[in-house]
Parts: C-alpha cells; structure tokens; sequence
C-alpha cells in the first residue's frame, strides 16, 4: 500500500505541474497576439502547433510505453516539454518561426507526458478500486489555476514572457523526472506494443470513445485557448481581467473534479456526462448572450464545471482493460487532441467572421455528437471501480 500511495502521489504530481506549464503559456497568448500584429486566424494558426506537435507524437506513445514503460517515456516527454516552452518563452514578440516550431516541440513533449500520465493513472485506479482519475485531472485543473493566476500578476506586473516561462519549465521537468521513480508497472501485453496499438484503431468500443472525447475536449480546448481573448473582445476588459476570467473557469473545472468520484461512483458514467454537458451547453450561452457581469460569471461557473469530466471519464473508458491500456489511451488520446489541431484555427477562422465571442458558440454545437457517444464509456460488466454507467 505505500508503493500505491507514493505512485498516487507522483502521479498526481505529475498532472499538477502538466497544468501548471500549459496555463502559464496561455497566460501569454493576448501577449502573443499583440506581440506578432496576429488575426484572430493568425493567432489560431500560431496555437495549432501545439496541437501538431502533439498528433505527431500520440500514434506511437502507446507502443512507446509498451517496450521503454510509462517513467522513461514520462521523463522524456517533460524534458522536450520543458525545451519547447522555454524556447517560445524566448522568442515571443522576436521571432514567429522560432515561437512556432518551440511550440511544436512543446505540443510532442505535452502530449507524451499526456498519454504517460494517464496511462500510469488508470493503473492507480484499478489497484485503489475506485475512481480517482477525475482527482487527478483535478491535480492539472488545479496547476491551471496556479499557472493563471500566477500568469495574471505577472503580465499585471509588466514581468517578461522569457523568465516567466523558463522558470516554470525547467522547474516542472526536474520535478517530474524526480518523481516517475514512484512509478507502479503497468501490465505487460501479449501481443507487441505495435500490434496493439494498430488493432485498438479498429475497435469500435474505443472509437466512440475517442469521438466522445474529441468534442469534450474541444469544450475544454476552446476555453482555455480563447475565452481569456473573448472576454478582452467582446467586453472590453483588461488583459488581466481576461486571464482572470480564465482562472474562474478552471477553478470551476478543478472543484467539479474533485466532486466527480463521488458523482460517478454513485451515479454512473452516462447520467453524469449527460448532465456536465447540459451544464457547459448553459454556460456558454450564458456568456455569449447574457450580457451582464453576473450572468457572464455564472456562464464561465457553469462552463466550467460542464467541462470538467469528459476528458478524465475517456481515459478511465479506454483503460478499462489494463492489459491493453496504453494502447488504447494512446488512441483516444489522439482522437482527442484532434480537438487541439481543429479548434484554434476554426474559433479563429469564426471569430474574424461573428466576432471572438459569438464564435464560443460552436461548443454548444458539438455538445450534441458528444451526448450521442457518452452510451460507449459504460464501464464492463464486472468491473470494480464505479457503478455499471
């Protein structure tokens, strides 16, 4: 049991500081706009690289962990994390291709570090016998509101992009290296990672589940990507009250993680995601079409709490067989981050059209595909963790 407790810990450690180095960069995304002269659509464009970089490398991570295992693929996607990051930090404001291909590079080491995690998370759960993926997801939620907040007061403070951003990088990867020594094995695979990995593409089960996964995700994606820029636009707030903004949807999200275990284990996966969805559905429009602060507030609450489950429920759905895990995280994963590649240049594209704000819209719309998907992340019949939902 401590072995448990210590990977619980680690692994919650490590989805704190992903958090963490993911809000901190968003915290410098109106700068980055500012800074290169951007669009709307250029901006988009700009932010897709993370997106790329992240579908370049999720294919393979599965088959990665399969032969290296979940702690020298964790450390090794930190590390190229840590060099993207830092290296944009450097050159925002200076240098578009330089900023671009930095962000690339941080796109293939995020989302490495993505699909290590949850791997190893979903590992976690089934030995506790319980959820906790949610409180996990939670641990990065939070790290976004650490990063935003602290983002905030930095940009307040008139604090450079450069030390900001290679502060909390360099910081982040060491601790991460230093804490996947906890690390618990995950279950060996019959069959070669890279078969695996191949027949999880054609499961039908794990496609729903991607699908599922790709609109939440999107729900997710577009907030932490443009509802700081929507604010600025559509309100006429400052740069820090848009950041602020930002932070209250991810304190939202991290407060409804917490109380997710509970909710799903009572409740079941379906009837939970269905109602998360109606509420984010809610918040958006709220937002778009309220008008007034308070209902602009409660918009972002709901949001955020609508947002909160879909992302860490899919992870959990995928590995539900732990002998083929890594694989099928790995699938989903890839589905979703699809959400990543699309989102910023079609919010982007929408808002030179309808304006920043109007173009939020388009997440109610692909609420609808997601409710139709949610029927696939029953858990099994049989297994522990949870109610039958």
């Amino acid at each position: 049991m401590p072995q448990l407790i210590a990977a619980r810990n680690a692994v919650g450690l490590a989805f704190i500081l992903n958090g963490l180095c993911f809000a901190s960069w968003v915290s410098r995304i109106p700068e980055a706009r500012d800074g290169f002269g951007l669009s709307n659509g250029g901006l988009g464009v700009l932010l897709l690289m993370i997106a790329i970089g992240s579908l370049v490398a999720l294919p393979s991570t599965g088959a990665a962990i399969g032969r290296w295992g979940t702690v020298r693929v964790l450390r090794a996607g930190a590390v190229v994390a840590a060099v993207g990051l830092g290296t944009a930090g450097l050159a925002l404001g200076d240098s578009l291709v330089v900023t671009g291909v930095a962000l690339l590079f941080y796109g293939v080491g995020i989302g490495v570090w993505d699909v290590a995690m949850n791997v190893e998370g979903a590992e976690v759960e089934r030995r506790l016998g319980r959820t906790v993926m949610p409180r996990f997801h939670a641990g990065f939620s939070l790290g976004t509101v650490v990063g935003a907040l602290a983002g905030a007061g930095l940009v307040a403070l008139d604090v450079p992009s450069a030390p900001h951003l290679v502060l909390v990088v360099v910081v982040s990867a060491a601790v991460v290296w230093r804490g996947a020594a906890a690390f618990l094995p995950v279950p060996e695979v019959e069959e070669s990672g890279r078969t695996s990995a191949a027949r999880a593409w054609l499961e039908p089960r794990t496609l729903l589940i991607g699908v599922m996964v790709l609109a939440l995700a999107m729900t997710e994606g577009t907030a932490n990507d443009w509802l700081a820029v929507a604010l600025v636009d559509g309100y006429d707030v400052s740069h820090a009250v848009g950041v602020a903004g930002f932070g209250l949807f991810v304190a939202a999200m991290t407060a409804c993680r917490f109380a997710g275990t509970h909710l799903l284990d009572r409740w079941g996966r379906t009837a939970v995601l269905w109602s998360t969805m109606a509420a984010a559905g809610l918040g958006v429009l709220l937002i778009v079409l309220g008008g007034h602060p308070a209902l602009v507030v409660a918009g972002i609450v709901l949001w955020g709490a609508g947002a909160s489950l879909g992302f860490p429920v899919g992870m959990s759905a995928a590995a539900d067989d732990p002998a083929r895990a890594a694989a099928r995280v790995s699938v989903v994963s890839t589905i979703g981050y699809a959400a990543f590649l699309a989102g910023p240049p079609l919010l982007g594209f929408v808002g030179d059209q309808v304006g920043t704000l109007n173009a939020l819209l388009v997440v109610a719309v692909l609420l609808v595909p997601a409710a139709l998907a949610v029927p696939a992340a029953r858990k099994p019949a049989g297994q522990s963790v949870g109610s039958p939902g």
